[in-house]
């Protein structure tokens, strides 16, 4: 099942003052445009925030535990791309190889502390009422909530021969390529070759497993708001959205397991996301 809602996107500044630290919000890869020439330079962009409504997030060696591409011809590391002190807001990433381009990042771990009052108003928001219930049945309901947070993102881009407004060919499953986060964005079909209100399938993996009752959401900016359609797994960690507009959308999962090993954290939490843009009508001849 589910839901849809247009929401105003809120101010950063006012989701500062009344909601979770910048830190626990969405993180993700500013869609581009399909397709993209072959031989070009495609503008990657971080963005973080609420409601699909971004600001500018640095690039940087010191924030990546990972950085990978894929296409058809394999995998490639990134991470030298990215500078090793002062952190640049757009990065420049060649575009040499044909088809769909697969971008996975993963951060660094980085660790939050909230009062009890916000920690749970979090989870209530990202579908983790299980873990309220954990900490009510631990008789922790009342401490704050301290947790160790990783990013787990993903991007599809585009490259087509500037000549060429064709679409992945068929041997091109690049968009479905497994790339081994531990929280994963998985698609059952090709979003670059989607028209306006035809279906997305996703699975959710968290450790190699399909992940049953998570909330999944599908964002997308028009008209100068935010258009959010909500789904929960199934069993086989699946999801079925059907996007009404072309242009950029996101499709993200949040997650959280009791840390182990390690003192002063009692939670783990992984947000996962997958950015792309479904294509434009074509304009009839």
């Amino acid at each position: 099942m589910t839901t849809k809602l247009y929401a105003k996107p809120l101010a950063l500044l006012l989701a500062l003052c009344t909601g979770a630290p910048l830190q626990a919000h969405e993180y993700w890869f500013k869609p581009l445009p399909n397709p993209l020439p072959l031989g070009s330079t495609a503008p990657l962009v971080l963005e973080v925030g609420e409601y699909f409504e971004g600001e500018l997030v640095g690039f940087s060696a010191p924030k990546a535990a990972s950085f990978q591409r894929y296409t058809a011809t394999g995998r490639e590391d990134l991470r030298a791309l990215l500078p090793a002190r002062q952190p640049v807001g757009d990065l420049g990433l060649p575009l040499g190889t044909p088809g769909t381009h697969l971008l996975a990042f993963d951060s660094q771990p980085i660790n939050l502390e909230l009062p009890a009052e916000k920690f749970h108003a979090y989870l209530r928001e990202e579908g983790l009422d299980f873990v309220q219930r954990q900490r009510e049945a631990a008789g922790v309901d009342q401490t704050p909530g301290r947790e160790r947070f990783r990013r787990h993102i993903k991007t599809l881009i585009q490259v087509s021969p500037a000549s060429s407004t064709l679409t992945s060919t068929p041997a091109d499953a690049t968009y479905a390529q497994r790339v081994g986060q531990r929280l994963e964005v998985m698609l059952l079909n090709d979003p670059l070759k989607l028209q306006p209100g035809e279906a997305l399938g996703v699975r959710v993996l968290f450790d190699d497993q399909p992940l049953a009752g998570a909330l999944v959401r599908a964002w997308h900016k028009r008209d100068g708001q935010t258009l959010i359609i909500r789904a929960t797994t199934t069993l086989a960690g699946a999801v079925t959205f059907n996007l009404p507009y072309a242009g950029g959308w996101m499709v993200s999962v949040v997650h959280m397991v009791p840390a182990v090993g390690v003192q002063g954290i009692d939670w783990d939490s992984l947000w996962g996301n997958l950015t792309f843009s479904v294509p434009q009508p074509a304009l009839p001849r």
